[in-house]
């Protein structure tokens, strides 16, 4: 057989298998094929099921043993050089941190080493030249500085239950490069992981591995909510079985090996109350800090005091937002972290979900407001006479209407969307969410009237409210569905099906705003949830421009990782000054008679460049369609070219074209090709029902019998109401009014005589619909 008449799959089954093969690879435990890496990028739309970009997969990932990626091979057909994948390749593997990279056609290797130890980078192996497991080992070995000592912690399994069940590759990433960094000896080790991303779930396979291989025989997990204590002793941690406990009072057990406790729960300002002191301090061999940049602030401090009890165990800190400040520093104390897995990243992948910003700007806020002079508030008291602006609204003064214009707009909102969209309000304070709670009780009255848990407040003062708060991150738990709080859900608070974020709050701190919009990155695909949304009230959304927002923090550079010293590393910071308590006798002006509107209100989408797209929707399609179609003749000839218009319409989504907003600012009834021509070309807009009606009235369209008339005017009535993807797909034929007219091969065979047939009358119809003249 013409090797060059083969397919990419044949290339790889009948060259590229064998060779891997009989270069010693065992093909069950050491050799994947077609291995997702990703799961491809949510596209934003305002449709029920958002699109997504296409997940990058690699042809093959070697690993030395499951849990240890060494290389990757790209394969292409053999019309293609030996060569032609190599660069595609070098991305599978920057991005899977593999050293060891080919791209093969089916006649040979090209083979690139990253690890520097060979003079030449890359040279051309023959197919029974692929190097075998060991040599490729033994290289991985000297570039990570890795022994016979430590080799047993570096190769250790992780946990397999069966399930299938894997790490995803970033996660295996964290946990190699950990395996790795204490195998050298590092003891203080930080891991940047984005809310959403499965921390715990990394620490778990951290500690297993450990634990298996015998190098931390005790461990403790630090955790500063009991909710995610709890969490995760029941969900990650369960395969650790009765050898895990969970300290909870002062009875101390020493019979286990793992323990889980709440920093509150072993610590207090007296000597007494500092259970972790019934340990000896070389007890544990592993302390394990979740959510650890929270416990660099005045009221969390005792871990620091923990760790330097416990300072001969390896410490690994966990979090989402690196904290660097005046005052404290995590990174100061346990020195840069070794894997950073960030949110843009994560949405980039199409493991944590996107968001859009609705951004609205209220008149009170932008201008301020000044009381006519003795002015007194609902209680009588006299306002002080100065401007108020927006930093002063619901903590000094309170104008009750602004609060209703808030909860009547994301009350319209909901009622638009979908009104059991999980939402949560944050307000300045408990008094303002409270207040928050009543306005949107009344803007909800019928919902409320079916329940009255619609609406909730859950802040730390209210014991009912917090009791609600399992809940409202419940997925199959239909109420509350709209959650006032001040700070108690900024953190710890996993709720998967959060769709929309509500910021009515002015947030001073980095690190909180993270936290906040946090809550709403996780993807829940058994309940739609695929992306969030945030409207904001106080410009808190700006900081999605601060390049703090999703960089590196700063590593001091006299701070020594191995050993914890050096710099200000291993020591108590200075704490950072408390806020202030409010004076008791500090006055809120209440006023309920000052109108209050809306200046200004405009949608923001997350762009493929992990930005806000902050420009007219217009102007940033026309720009991107340029890109890729520098002329309206261009776009036309690859239209009509183009065997699926709708692979035309992907590839456009995936270069950043929002064509769901875009039809929403344009208009619902047009077609993408029409958006795209009047948007980016500026020619005249056309509806799909036009369109469809034009075709109808075609002398071509006369050429059918009844029956084929019949379907096609079905099909162009679909194409009318929701567009081109129905001329597209032979499923259409399933949903009415197509089975009054039989089966779909009923209606393929014996009405068009053959599926050819069939496609080929389709084809011509989306001529017709596009280019009349064809007709």
């Amino acid at each position: 057989m013409d090797k060059k008449s083969l397919s990419e799959r044949d290339i790889c089954s009948k060259y590229i298998t064998p060779a891997i093969e009989r270069a010693g690879w065992h093909l069950l435990t050491q050799v994947r094929e077609e291995v997702n890496i990703t799961k491809g990028r949510v596209i934003v739309t305002t449709g029920t099921k958002p699109k997504r970009a296409e997940p990058r997969f690699a042809d093959y990932i070697l690993y030395y043993k499951p849990n240890i990626p060494v290389a990757v091979i790209e394969a292409k057909d053999n019309n293609h050089s030996v060569g032609a994948g190599m660069q595609q390749a070098l991305g599978y593997a920057e991005l899977i941190d593999v050293p060891f990279v080919f791209s093969s056609n089916g006649d040979a290797f090209l083979f690139h080493d990253k690890t520097g130890q060979s003079s030449v980078i890359e040279q051309e192996l023959s197919l029974d030249a692929f190097p075998s497991p060991e040599v490729l080992w033994n290289s991985y070995c000297v570039l990570k500085g890795i022994n016979s000592e430590t080799s047993k912690i570096v190769t250790q399994d992780y946990f397999d239950d069966g399930s299938g069940k894997t790490p995803r590759y970033y996660q295996i990433i964290a946990i190699n490069r950990t395996m790795e960094a204490i195998a050298k000896g590092q003891r203080r080790i930080l891991l940047v992981m984005a809310t959403g991303t499965g921390k715990t779930y990394t620490a778990f396979q951290i500690i297993w591995r450990l634990w298996k291989a015998g190098s931390a025989k005790r461990i403790l997990f630090l955790a500063d909510r009991n909710i995610l204590v709890d969490q995760t002793k029941t969900n990650d941690f369960k395969p650790f079985g009765k050898a895990m406990t969970k300290i909870t009072n002062r009875k101390i057990d020493k019979s286990y090996e793992i323990y889980l406790s709440l920093y509150q729960a072993i610590t207090g300002t007296e000597d007494i109350q500092n259970i972790y002191k019934e340990f000896s301090p070389d007890f544990f061999d592993l302390v394990v800090i979740d959510e650890c940049h929270r416990g660099s602030a005045a009221e969390d401090a005792a871990w620091r005091d923990i760790l330097t009890y416990f300072n001969s165990a390896i410490h690994i800190g966990l979090t989402a937002t690196p904290k660097e400040t005046e005052y404290v520093s995590n990174t100061n104390y346990f020195g840069e972290p070794i894997y950073t897995y960030s949110l843009k990243q994560g949405i980039e992948d199409g493991f944590l979900a996107p968001y859009r910003v609705i951004r609205i700007d209220l008149d009170k806020d932008l201008a301020g407001w000044r009381p006519e002079k003795g002015k007194r508030d609902l209680y009588g008291q006299e306002i002080e006479d100065r401007i108020y602006y927006q930093k002063d609204f619901d903590n000094n003064l309170v104008l009750t209407k602004r609060t209703e214009l808030v909860a009547k707009k994301v009350s319209d909102y909901l009622k638009k969307t979908d009104p059991y969209d999980k939402t949560i309000i944050f307000c300045e304070n408990i008094d303002h969410a409270e207040r928050m709670r009543q306005s949107l009780v009344n803007e909800n009255s019928q919902e409320v009237l079916k329940s009255e848990r619609y609406v909730v407040r859950i802040t730390g003062d209210s014991p009912e409210g917090k009791a609600e708060l399992d809940n409202f991150i419940m997925p199959d738990s239909r109420y509350p569905v709209i959650a006032t709080t001040s700070k108690l859900m900024s953190t710890g608070v996993d709720a998967q099906t959060c769709k929309v974020i509500v910021l009515d709050k002015s947030i001073e701190s980095m690190i909180e705003f993270k936290q906040i919009i946090g809550r709403g990155t996780r993807i829940n695909e058994e309940y739609n949830k695929y992306f969030f949304t945030i409207i904001d009230f106080r410009k808190a959304t700006e900081r999605f421009a601060d390049p703090e927002f999703d960089g590196d923090p700063i590593q001091d550079p006299d701070f020594d990782p191995r050993t914890g010293s050096g710099g200000t590393g291993g020591g108590e910071p200075p704490h950072p000054p408390p806020d202030p308590p409010e004076p008791s006798n500090s006055r809120k002006y209440v006023v309920k008679d000052v109108e209050v509107s809306v200046v200004a209100e405009r949608v923001q989408y997350y762009g493929p460049d992990g930005r806000l797209i902050t420009e007219s929707l217009k102007d940033y399609t026309r720009k991107n369609v340029i890109k890729s179609y520098a002329t309206l003749d261009d776009f036309l000839t690859q239209w009509t070219a183009s065997e699926r218009k709708t692979a035309i319409i992907e590839e456009l989504q995936q270069h950043g074209v929002l064509f769901d907003a875009l039809a929403e600012e344009v208009g619902r009834d047009l077609d993408p090709f029409d958006l795209i021509c009047h948007v980016a070309y500026g020619q005249p807009k056309m509806t799909r029902r036009q369109r469809a009606d034009r075709v109808k009235k075609a002398k071509y369209f006369a050429e059918f019998g009844d029956q084929a008339r019949a379907v096609l005017i079905s099909l162009l009535d679909k194409y009318a109401d929701e567009g081109v993807e129905n001329l597209e797909s032979i499923d259409v034929l399933k949903v009415d009014p197509f089975p009054s007219f039989g089966t779909p091969i009923e209606i393929v065979k014996g009405i068009f005589g053959s599926k050819s047939n069939y496609l080929a009358t389709l084809h011509r119809i989306e001529q017709c619909l596009y280019n009349p003249a064809s007709c």
